[in-house]
């Protein structure tokens, strides 16, 4: 798929909001429709309506798993993100391939108010706004082990619980930290397996050689080192839930023999010669954009489709910061002493914060300062900053197309060597004051240290 003519001819990619004048206010606005013209279906449309209480953004593009389907082919597999946020109609372009345009203006992000012009590729959509009795939201504060108040949070509860009734395959998509495992152990607990097992099967732990083997189980002497029968995680988990984490990083040519075993419930051991019937619910996690995955040949789409008979997807903490507060006060109750309250001033500090690392970042935070107190002080204060922030150094370790094992190893190495320095120099080079900083004990500060000069030398 070519990108489109224009591209790169002065159209500044921008996140804006377009607000044409309106007789009505943006308050009584309950929903939008949306006319499409499908550019690969000349002459053809359809309507398509999006509420605020839809649980999840619909995703719009030619891939089946999306909620509005188009045929266009200058459009992507998952090409526009709809939802309506705070009585406007939030359009995300999904890092698409010829971008999306409003009012001829290409946008990354936009909020509409109705009257636009929307295209995509060679496709027109017409946003038009929509009265109605505003809906409320009930008043819900988490789902299970899930926790959040926002907006975005409550409108997917309703669906959280459809769902755990259910024993229907679930795609759960994220970013990392967002939650994705706590959601899927929430669903098992809420659901009719919650007294048998929870298996978790983390997709980027164990080697490309053995994971077969951790999937399906293997027969003693199977291969080297199988010194006794073991039972896989599909066997460990019979009759209750599976959570296939990280589904995206999963070898191709494992794929196939996942989808087999998801399509006939049953499953063959290493070096066994008999199939096992297994009744087991499967939840997948990723934070890959799976259908990009498929695009790029690197999934199957037959087993994509097999999961994702349903998808949740789990928004970042920097889309709910009204969460922000709520969660550390959740986690510092978990977390402190009984009746030990959060330090004046401390909750306010973290609202400020853009929590790359969401809610796992959020609740690392609180654990240092319940641990460390106002040694804690300052952690907050610089910068969120990636590997790839001096010189792309994880782009170069992928550009080296190393096996996963050697490049996580090189990303570790990398991360261990720079946190050191920096914490050593935050301590003023007080190697127990950096190690007790860094909430390990100082004979581990020290290996990690000696182990980082080496890989220097």
């Amino acid at each position: 798929m070519g990108r489109s003519s224009d591209a790169g001819q002065g159209f500044e990619d921008v996140v804006t909001a377009f607000a044409p004048k309106l007789e009505r206010p943006v308050e009584a606005v309950v929903g939008y429709e949306l006319t499409i013209h499908d550019g690969g279906r000349s002459g053809t449309a359809q309507t398509v309506t999006i509420d605020p209480s839809q649980p999840t953004r619909m995703l719009l593009g030619q891939s089946p798993s999306c909620d509005v389907r188009v045929s266009d082919p200058q459009v992507s597999r998952r090409h526009l993100g709809l939802e309506v946020v705070d009585g406007l109609l939030r359009v995300t372009d999904l890092d698409s391939t010829n971008g999306t345009y409003v009012n001829q203006v290409r946008v990354t992000q936009a909020l509409l108010r109705g009257g636009e012009q929307v295209m995509v590729g060679a496709t027109s959509i017409t946003v038009s706004a929509r009265r109605a009795a505003k809906q409320k939201l009930a008043p819900e504060s988490g789902f299970g082990r899930l926790v959040g108040t926002s907006e975005a949070m409550r409108k997917l509860y309703p669906l959280c619980r459809r769902l755990a009734a259910a024993s229907v395959p679930v795609v759960i998509e994220g970013e990392t930290g967002t939650g994705k495992e706590v959601l899927a152990e929430s669903l098992h607990e809420e659901g009719p397996r919650s007294a048998r097992p929870f298996v978790v099967f983390d997709c980027t732990t164990v080697a490309p050689s053995l994971v077969e083997a951790a999937l399906f189980g293997h027969e003693r002497g199977a291969f080297t080192g199988a010194n006794e029968t073991q039972p896989g995680v599909f066997e460990r988990a019979d009759g209750g839930t599976l959570l296939l984490d990280e589904i995206g990083d999963l070898d191709v040519a494992l794929q196939a023999k996942l989808l087999r075993a998801l399509e006939r419930a049953e499953v063959q051991r290493v070096g066994g010669r008999g199939y096992r019937k297994v009744d087991v619910r499967v939840l997948a996690a990723t934070r890959r954009d799976l259908d990009r995955e498929v695009q790029a040949g690197r999934f199957r789409d037959d087993l994509y489709f097999r999961l994702a008979v349903a998808r949740i997807e789990l928004p970042p903490l920097r889309d709910r910061p009204g969460d922000i507060a709520h969660l550390a006060r959740y986690f510092w109750h978990r977390l402190a002493d009984p009746g030990t309250p959060p330090e004046q001033g401390f909750i306010e500090r973290l609202r400020d914060y853009p929590w790359p690392g969401n809610v796992r970042e959020l609740q690392n935070a609180v654990a240092r300062r319940v641990a460390l107190g106002e040694l804690a002080d300052g952690e907050l204060s610089r910068p969120a900053r990636s590997f790839a922030s001096d010189g792309d150094f994880i782009d170069d370790v992928i550009a080296q197309r190393l096996p996963l094992p050697r490049a996580r190893r090189q990303v570790v190495q990398e991360l261990e060597r720079r946190y050191t320095e920096e914490v050593l120099e935050r301590s003023g080079g007080s190697v127990a004051e950096a190690a007790r900083s860094s909430g390990i004990a100082r004979r581990y500060f020290q290996q990690i240290r000696a182990r980082s000069r080496r890989d220097e030398d």
